[in-house]
C-alpha cells in the first residue's frame, strides 16, 4: 500500500484506486462519484480500495477537469407564498435532501415564480453554474425545460408537462388515485360527486380529473360538468370553487378536490353553509399532508409518496450527471410512476 502511494508522489490517483479494486477507471469514478449503477460487489472493491490507499479525491481537480461545479439546483416556478403554503414542496426537499445526504453535492433551492426570477434563472443555467436540476411543479407552457434541453444540462421533471414529456421523470399515479378516490365515495352511496381541479396547464392536474370523469363514467353516474369546478391548489381557491359548486349544485353529497390544500377551503364554505361532513357531504383529498390529518374531522386523501418522489428523482438526476461525466450517455429517458394509497378517515 505504501509503495502504490510513493509510485504516484505520494497521494494515490483514481487510476490505482481502478488498479487495486480491479475495474476499470470509469467504474471506479461512478462509485467515488456516488453514481447507482454499479453492483455492491464492485462498489464494496472500490470502496476498499479507497481506504487501503488512503485515496482523498480532489474536488477542485475534478470539477475543473470535468466541467463539475458538484451542485445541482431545484428548481420550482412558483411564488413563494404557494412555496411556503403547501406541504408539497417541504416533502419534497427533504426527500432530495435525504439522497444526497451521502454525497458531495451541494443543493440549490431557487424559486422562479415571475418574468424577472425567470430571467435571472435562465441566465445562471446559461453559466452551467450548476451540473443538474431538478424540476417541480410545472406548468404546460412553461420555456424552463426546452431552455435545459438546448443546453444540454442534465435533468429531472417532478410532474409532466404533457404524455409525451421528453426529460426523464418521476411522478406519482395521479389518474389511479383520483379513480380510487371517486371508487370510495360511490362505495359509501354517493351519488352527486363533485371535484375541484388544481390548475389545468398542470399534467397532473389533468391526471386526477381524468381518473376522476372515468370512476363516475364506470359506475355510471351523470357525468355533469357544473360537477367540476376548476381552481389553482390554494386554499383560497379550494374556497371560491365549493362556493361555485354549491350554487350551481346544491344536491352535492361528495367532494373530491385534488389537494388537502383545496379541501381545507371546501370544508371550510361547507360548514358555513351548515353542511355536515361527512353526513351530509363527503370530503376526500390528495397528498396525505399534515393538512389532512390535522383536518375536523381527518380528511381522507390520496397519498402519494412525495419524500420518495424527491429521493428518487435526485438518484435519477445524479445518474444522468454521472452518465455525461463518463461519456456514458444514453437515449434512454427514465420515465418512473409511483403508486398512491387511498388513506380513509372521518371524513368520507
Amino acid at each position: 500500500m505504501a509503495a502504490a502511494r510513493v509510485r504516484s508522489g505520494g497521494r494515490p490517483t483514481l487510476e490505482e484506486v481502478a488498479a487495486r479494486a480491479g475495474v476499470g477507471r470509469g467504474t471506479a469514478s461512478r462509485v467515488i462519484n456516488g453514481s447507482p449503477r454499479v453492483s455492491a460487489q464492485t462498489r464494496e472493491a472500490v470502496e476498499a480500495a479507497v481506504a487501503e490507499l488512503g485515496y482523498v479525491p480532489n474536488r477542485a481537480a475534478r470539477a475543473l477537469a470535468g466541467n463539475r461545479t458538484d451542485a445541482i439546483a431545484l428548481v420550482v416556478p412558483e411564488s413563494e407564498t404557494r412555496f411556503f403554503a403547501e406541504p408539497y414542496f417541504s416533502d419534497i426537499v427533504r426527500g432530495v435532501g435525504a439522497a444526497l445526504a451521502d454525497t458531495e453535492m451541494q443543493l440549490l433551492l431557487t424559486l422562479a415564480g415571475n418574468d424577472r426570477e425567470r430571467r435571472r434563472l435562465a441566465q445562471y443555467l446559461t453559466a452551467h453554474r450548476v451540473d443538474g436540476v431538478l424540476l417541480v411543479s410545472v406548468h404546460a407552457d412553461d420555456p424552463l425545460p426546452d431552455l435545459l434541453e438546448q443546453l444540454g444540462m442534465p435533468s429531472v421533471i417532478s410532474g409532466r408537462r404533457h404524455a409525451a414529456e421528453t426529460l426523464p421523470s418521476v411522478d406519482s399515479d395521479n389518474f389511479e388515485g383520483a379513480r380510487a378516490a371517486v371508487d370510495h365515495l360511490i362505495a359509501r352511496g354517493r351519488r352527486s360527486i363533485a371535484t375541484i381541479t388544481g390548475r389545468l396547464d398542470v399534467y397532473g392536474a389533468q391526471r386526477r380529473l381524468d381518473g376522476y370523469r372515468k370512476a363516475v363514467a364506470a359506475a355510471g353516474l351523470d357525468p355533469d360538468e357544473r360537477l367540476i369546478a376548476p381552481a389553482d391548489f390554494s386554499e383560497e381557491g379550494g374556497a371560491r370553487a365549493m362556493r361555485e359548486l354549491l350554487e350551481r349544485r346544491p344536491d352535492v353529497d361528495a367532494v373530491f378536490a385534488a389537494s388537502d390544500v383545496m379541501a381545507a377551503g371546501a370544508r371550510q364554505v361547507l360548514r358555513e353553509s351548515g353542511r355536515r361532513i361527512p353526513d351530509d357531504v363527503a370530503l376526500v383529498g390528495f397528498d396525505d399532508s399534515a393538512v389532512a390529518r390535522h383536518m375536523d374531522p381527518p380528511l381522507t386523501s390520496v397519498r402519494q409518496p412525495i419524500e420518495e418522489m424527491g429521493r428518487t428523482m435526485t438518484r435519477v438526476l445524479l445518474q444522468e450527471i454521472a452518465n455525461r461525466s463518463s461519456g456514458d450517455g444514453t437515449e434512454e429517458r427514465p420515465r418512473i410512476v409511483l403508486p398512491t394509497e387511498l388513506v380513509v378517515r372521518e371524513s368520507s
